[in-house]
């Protein structure tokens, strides 16, 4: 507390010393905050995410689990979903400020009026696999057959694409819907489905087990991986998310630099990794958080169009937003 002495002349008295308190408590608080930021650091914001166990996922579990979010002095409240629907049902809910997702959900989300932005893309890999005993060798084979998979999402793009680019037509395929990403490895193991579509690891999980590789979306050049967050929290975090940016990079230093086992451990823990992928653990190359291509965004959206996913006609500004990774 701050005193000030005033000196008052009496007569025949000289002068006397009279005590004023002159701060008012606004301004005491204000010194009392000045004082505990003496080191510089600011207050710890919040955010929350949603991730899925996959790969694109990954960076974000590892600046976590390194203390990379501290250092930034910011808080990320982790969210593991098993399905995409039970994380964008998080997401419209605003349980979470953002995800790990893709361009699909955001463009369902931009045509259903829920305002969210893509504000990175991230490394992901989707692959079409078969059972050990399913005896399919060739997509072409697939005609008449079952492919588990989440429906409208981009397991269903990814799957869709394999099967164009290969001369099937998407038409001849059963689709069979099972959300749950480690329900459909467990229905592939059982030989309940003759093949699926995964992303990693759980398809090299599959594919270490027996499983056949028929295609993947890595050599179409497919990636539709994304990062969202809802453009409340983008306005109102704006500093959070920058923090967030910097420390994800910093965990795509390390895990591009690091043997992949020094991370199985976390991953099966924190990123609902199967077991199983201590066995034989693989990840992919990561990148720095950099936008999507304007030309993926644009043919995700001329195939939810044509398939009557949307009706809308987006541009790649209306949905991506780029003050983050510039």
């Amino acid at each position: 507390m701050l005193w000030v002495y005033k000196m008052i002349y009496i007569p025949n008295g000289g002068f006397k010393m009279k005590k004023y308190i002159l701060l008012i408590l606004s301004i005491a608080i204000l010194f009392s905050l000045t004082a505990c930021s003496s080191t510089g650091k600011e207050a710890n914001g919040t955010l929350s995410i949603g991730v899925l166990p996959d790969v694109d996922s990954v960076p974000i579990i590892i600046a976590d689990n390194e203390g990379y979010f501290k250092e930034n002095n910011l808080n990320v409240e982790i969210h593991l979903f098993h399905s995409a629907m039970d994380r964008d049902a998080a997401l419209q809910s605003r349980k979470i400020d953002g995800a790990v997702s893709d361009m699909l959900a955001a463009l369902y989300g931009k045509e259903g009026g829920f305002n969210v932005k893509i504000t990175s893309k991230t490394n992901g890999s989707y692959k079409l696999i078969t059972g050990k005993n399913s005896y399919i060798k060739n997509i072409s084979e697939l005609a008449g057959r079952g492919i588990a998979l989440s429906k409208n999402t981009v397991i269903e793009y990814a799957a869709d694409s394999i099967l164009s680019y290969s001369g099937v037509d998407v038409s001849s395929i059963n689709k069979i819907v099972i959300p749950q990403i480690p329900t459909r490895l467990e229905m592939l193991r059982n030989g309940q489905v003759a093949a699926a579509v995964l992303p990693e690891p759980m398809a090299s999980v599959a594919i270490n087990e027996g499983a056949s590789l028929l295609a993947s979306t890595d050599t179409l050049g497919i990636n539709p991986g994304i990062l969202l967050f809802t453009e409340d929290s983008i306005s109102t975090k704006t500093s959070e998310l920058k923090k967030f940016y910097k420390a994800y990079n910093k965990a795509v230093d390390l895990l591009n630099k690091e043997d992949v086992k020094t991370f199985a451990d976390i991953l099966v823990q924190k990123a609902g990794f199967p077991e199983e992928f201590k066995n034989s653990p693989k990840l992919v190359t990561y990148e720095k958080a950099a936008l999507p291509s304007e030309e993926e965004f644009n043919n995700i959206n001329s195939w939810m169009k044509n398939n009557n996913q949307i009706k809308s006609e987006f541009k790649y500004s209306d949905v991506v937003y780029d003050e983050f990774v510039k």
